[in-house]
């Protein structure tokens, strides 16, 4: 019974990964690319995505309460799994680990994003182009972005890859072989979106 219900959190852990999070990631994303047109973009992307109907449901029940149990789960993942990089050092067992430990600075990263937007946006700041600017004024910080989105972007790159394995859509090896180079160029595409977006801050 006990083994029935890990397998069905897995299922939900994997898939909540990939829908709603990793599509609010890549719509999190394009939106912030707005910024390497400009202040006015960004800000008219951001605003709208403020005014959106049912913006506070959208946010706990589609973004907020299934990225935490996707977090929740994926600590507890990270933290019984048996890495065995040093062992065999297979390429699979190399992104097995890297899942993992971006999977940790990912959840740094995002409490941390979280914190200086949306907490602040709660208290009254307003979510525009100046503060994510005096936010990366900091190259300490402009740094952390850096690494926080390249994490975050090869967690869903890769976590995409699993996901694809654990529902059956990639049986074969051979499958899971293209798949590989298909979520790598995913990876290289939303990182450059990303570091383009918050090189336009700073």
């Amino acid at each position: 019974m006990a083994g029935n219900r890990e397998f069905y959190y897995r299922r939900l852990h994997s898939l909540l990964g990939v829908i709603p999070v990793g599509i609010f990631l890549v719509q999190h994303l394009v939106v912030n690319h707005f910024a390497t047109k400009g202040p006015e973009a960004f800000n008219r992307a951001a605003s709208f995505m403020e005014n959106l109907p049912f913006r506070y449901f959208l946010e706990i029940f589609v973004i907020f309460l299934p990225l935490l149990f996707h977090a929740i789960y994926g600590l507890y993942i990270a933290f019984t799994a048996k890495n065995n990089v040093g062992r065999y050092g297979y390429f699979r067992n190399w992104m097995f680990m890297l899942q993992r430990l971006t999977g940790i600075i990912t959840l740094i990263f995002v409490t941390w994003h979280v914190w200086e937007t949306r907490v602040q946006a709660a208290i009254g700041a307003e979510v525009n182009y100046e503060m994510m600017a005096n936010i990366v004024d900091n190259p300490a910080m402009l740094a952390f972005y850096i690494v926080g989105i390249l994490s975050t972007v090869f967690h869903f790159a890769n976590g995409l890859w699993s996901f694809c394995v654990s529902w059956g859509i990639t049986v074969s090896p051979r499958s899971q072989q293209v798949f590989t180079y298909v979520t790598m160029l995913i990876f290289v595409a939303l990182s450059i979106v990303g570091i383009r977006a918050i090189l336009a801050f700073s």
